[in-house]
């Protein structure tokens, strides 16, 4: 896994962390679908949608600039 990165479970001091949320573009057709939450103040935390288990902790600059190659075209298909 890259350094940027690092796989963790996350916990809020009083169960799991609320307020998970993904994509409109999303469906519960058992795709590959990942979810964000709000709120988490050491960058963003992503999990796969399906087993709700441990999130990758992504660094706020490395999610600011996959989102804008996703938005540009620049990541291969």
């Amino acid at each position: 896994m890259p350094s940027a990165v690092r796989r963790t479970s996350v916990r809020a001091s009083r169960g799991v962390l609320a307020g998970w949320r993904r994509s409109s573009y999303s469906s519960d057709q058992g795709g590959s679908c990942l979810e964000v939450p709000d709120g988490h103040r050491r960058g963003v935390l992503v999990r796969d949608s399906k087993t709700h288990g441990p999130a990758v902790i992504v660094p706020d600059r490395v999610w600011a600039a996959f989102v804008a190659a996703v938005g540009n075209g620049g990541l291969p298909s």
